[in-house]
């Protein structure tokens, strides 16, 4: 599947979730995720699903000062 992470077009295999996403990458801590501009849930890591072409921007928050 080709899709485009952050702006760099990317193909994974076995990849079929925004959760299977944040795991290949080893994504831990207070992430957002969008996939085609809608802000995707905590809870709807799980269950929502990835397409060929979907545009995901991946935001890790940074705490300071």
């Amino acid at each position: 599947m080709r899709i485009v992470i952050n702006g760099q077009e990317t193909t994974l295999d076995g990849v079929a979730t925004v959760a299977d996403l944040i795991r290949r990458f080893e994504l831990e801590g207070r992430i957002a995720v969008e996939v085609n501009r809608e802000l995707i849930t905590h809870g709807q890591f799980a269950t929502r699903k990835l397409r060929d072409g979907d545009a995901v921007e991946i935001v890790r928050a940074i705490g300071g000062g």
